[in-house]
């Protein structure tokens, strides 16, 4: 099977929308993350997979704590700033447990790296949870299928 092949069964796969954010080089930095899960209950863990030509990969070492935000579909213009979609800089940060997260998320989650795994052209980062905040707002989260934004049917 081709690259393209496997590419294009994962994107029958329907997720989430997540920006991760962290600090390194003096600076907040943040990516639009999809392949984000729950791994385990207790301890209560995470994991994301970095590209091998994120940033995030290849300053892996530098990332300690980070936070996830949750987004909302009013919040799909932050989603395509952090995948750089759209070229424009966005500083609108809050903070959660001394990690920049995004403002008016669904959730928002502290946390912090407790190990890194190399998965093929990726890197796995386990990180325990912190702390979390949720949104008193309900909302509906912004999806990822079919490679393309999606939202909720209400209907």
């Amino acid at each position: 099977m081709s690259s393209q092949q496997f590419r294009k069964a994962m994107s029958k796969f329907a997720t989430g929308i997540t920006v991760v954010t962290t600090t390194f080089d003096n600076n907040i930095q943040g990516m639009t993350v999809n392949a984000f899960m729950s791994v385990s209950l207790d301890p209560q863990l995470i994991t994301i997979s970095l590209d091998q030509s994120s940033n995030f990969y290849k300053n892996a070492n530098e990332i300690h704590r980070f936070g996830i935000s949750f987004l909302r579909e009013e919040q799909q213009d932050i989603s395509m700033i952090f995948a750089k979609q759209i070229d424009k800089e966005f500083d609108d940060f809050s903070v959660l447990d001394d990690v920049p997260v995004i403002p008016g998320a669904l959730t928002t989650l502290a946390c912090t790296v407790v190990n890194q795994v190399e998965a093929g052209d990726h890197l796995l980062l386990i990180a325990n949870v912190d702390k979390i905040e949720l949104s008193e707002d309900e909302g509906n989260p912004i999806l990822y299928y079919n490679s393309s934004y999606r939202k909720i049917d209400k209907g």
